[in-house]
C-alpha cells in the first residue's frame, strides 16, 4: 500500500509517517511514486501507536522497543535456519543435539 492508503487505514498525519520513518522505526520499500508498505508495516505501526498513546511511551522508549522488536525478529531466523540445520542431520547426530539442549 501507498503512503497515502498507510495513513488512511492507521487514521495518523502524513507528517506523523515521515517521523516514524525518519525515526527508521518503520523502513517502507522506496520507490519512483514514494513509499510501499507491506502488512508487517502495518503491525508495526499499530504497536507504535500502542506504545505512544495509551502505554505513554516516550520516543526514546519506542526507539528501545522496535530495536528489541528488530532482533528478536532476527533470532527467529537464525533459529529457524539452525533448527534446518539440524533436521538435515542424520537421526544420531539429531538426538546427540537433542540431548545437549535438554541437558541445559
Amino acid at each position: 500500500m501507498n503512503d497515502r492508503e498507510f495513513c488512511e487505514n492507521l487514521d495518523i498525519e502524513v507528517k506523523v509517517l515521515r517521523i516514524w520513518v525518519e525515526q527508521r522505526w518503520l523502513m517502507p520499500q522506496e520507490v519512483e511514486a514514494g513509499w510501499l508498505f507491506e502488512e508487517a508495516d502495518l503491525a508495526r505501526a499499530r504497536l507504535i501507536q500502542d506504545l505512544t498513546g495509551p502505554m505513554g511511551v516516550n520516543d526514546d522508549g519506542v526507539d528501545v522497543a522496535m530495536r528489541l522488536l528488530d532482533q528478536i525478529h532476527g533470532l527467529r531466523g537464525r533459529l529457524a535456519v539452525l533448527m534446518n540445520a539440524i533436521r538435515s542431520q542424520n537421526p544420531e547426530v539429531q538426538r546427540l543435539i537433542l540431548s545437549r539442549v535438554e541437558g541445559e
